[in-house]
C-alpha cells in the first residue's frame, strides 16, 4: 500500500473483523445445532483475527508515518468510537482460538477486557471533558461504551466469573443511560447524515448480545435473557421497515455497522431455540443466519470494489 494513501486508511474498517468474527460465531453455533458445515465458522473466524492483525500492523505503520492523521481519526467525534472495535476484536480473537488453545484464549481475553475498559474510560471522560452538541450523539459511540456486554460472551468459558458479572454490569449499565441521549437526539434532532444512517442498525447489537451474555452468566435462557431478546425483536422489525432506505444510502464505512449485530442476532436466536426447542425453529434459524451471511458479503464485496478501484484509501468528504 503507497505511503501517501496509508494516511487515509479508514479507522472504521476495524468494524470489518468483528462483522466477519461475529459471522464465524454464529455459524459456529449453526454447527452445533443446526447441523451446518463445521469449516465455514472456523474459517470466517480465522479470517476475521487474520484481518484483525493486518489492520492493526497497517494502523501501525499509519501511526509511525502519519501520525497526524490517526490522531485526527482519535479526536473525531464520530471516527474515534471505532477505536472501540479494536479491542473488542481482540475478544473476539479470543474466542476464535478458544475450543483450541483455552489458556491462550483467556490470556488474549484480558488483554482485550482491559483494553476494552481503557476505551470506555477514554471515551467517557472525552464526554465529561467538554460540552458535546448532540450531533456528535450517534450510534457508533455505543461500541466503545457498551462493548463490555460481549465479555461475558466469550469469557464464560474460560473462567473468571466475578469478572465476567461486573463486565456485564458497566456495559449494561452505560447502554441504559447512552441509549436515551441517543433516540433523543435521533427523535429531536438534528437529523443523522445520510451516511450514517446505517449505523441505526447498531442498536441491535447490545439487546442480542446482552441476552447472549445473560444466558451465558446464569446457565441458561430464562427470563432476562428473553426480555433482552424482545427487543432484539423489536428492533430487527423496526430496522426491516428501513431496508428500502439502507438501499439506497451510498456505500460508506457505515455498512459495516449491518454486520456484527446480525450475526449477534443470528446466534442470539439460535441460543435461544436450543432452550426452547419447536419443529418450526430450523427453516427460521437458517433464514436469519443465510441474511446475516448475505449482509456480511454484501458489505465485503462493496468494500473490496471500492479497494480496488482506489476510492477506500481516499480523504473522508
Amino acid at each position: 500500500m503507497p505511503g501517501g494513501r496509508l494516511q487515509h486508511l479508514p479507522l472504521p474498517l476495524f468494524a470489518a473483523p468483528l462483522g466477519l468474527g461475529g459471522l464465524g460465531m454464529a455459524w459456529r453455533e449453526a454447527a452445533r445445532g443446526l447441523g451446518a458445515p463445521g469449516w465455514v465458522g472456523e474459517g470466517l473466524l480465522l479470517l476475521a483475527s487474520l484481518l484483525w492483525l493486518l489492520l492493526v500492523g497497517l494502523h501501525l505503520a499509519r501511526a509511525l508515518r502519519h501520525p497526524q492523521a490517526l490522531r485526527a481519526d482519535l479526536n473525531h467525534p464520530v471516527r474515534a468510537a471505532f477505536a472501540g472495535a479494536v479491542t473488542i476484536g481482540v475478544m473476539i480473537v479470543a474466542g476464535a482460538l478458544t475450543p483450541y488453545a483455552p489458556g491462550l484464549a483467556a490470556d488474549i481475553w484480558l488483554v482485550g477486557v482491559v483494553g476494552h475498559l481503557g476505551m470506555a474510560v477514554w471515551t467517557v471522560r472525552g464526554l465529561l471533558g467538554a460540552p458535546r452538541q448532540a450531533a456528535v450523539l450517534t450510534p457508533p459511540l455505543l461500541i466503545p461504551l457498551v462493548g463490555n456486554i460481549l465479555a461475558p460472551v466469550i469469557g464464560v468459558p474460560l473462567g473468571f466469573p466475578v469478572l465476567n458479572w461486573m463486565l456485564f454490569g458497566i456495559g449494561a449499565s452505560l447502554w441504559f443511560m447512552l441509549q436515551p441521549l441517543l433516540l433523543n437526539r435521533l427523535i429531536l434532532g438534528p437529523p443523522l447524515p445520510g451516511p450514517l444512517r446505517p449505523t441505526l442498525v447498531i442498536f441491535l447489537a447490545p439487546p442480542a448480545v446482552g441476552a447472549l451474555a445473560l444466558a451465558a452468566l446464569t446457565g441458561g435462557f430464562g427470563p432476562a435473557p428473553l426480555a433482552c431478546l424482545g427487543l432484539a425483536l423489536l428492533v430487527v422489525a423496526v430496522m426491516l421497515t428501513l431496508v428500502g432506505e439502507f438501499a439506497r444510502t451510498a456505500f460508506a464505512m457505515s455498512w459495516w455497522g449491518w454486520t456484527f449485530p446480525s450475526a449477534a442476532f443470528a446466534i442470539a436466536v439460535q441460543v435461544a431455540a436450543r432452550s426452547y426447542p419447536a419443529p418450526w425453529q430450523a427453516p427460521l434459524l437458517w433464514l436469519v443466519l443465510l441474511a446475516a451471511s448475505g449482509i456480511v458479503a454484501l458489505v465485503c464485496v462493496a468494500t473490496l470494489r471500492h479497494l480496488v478501484s482506489g476510492r477506500l484509501l481516499q480523504p473522508e468528504g
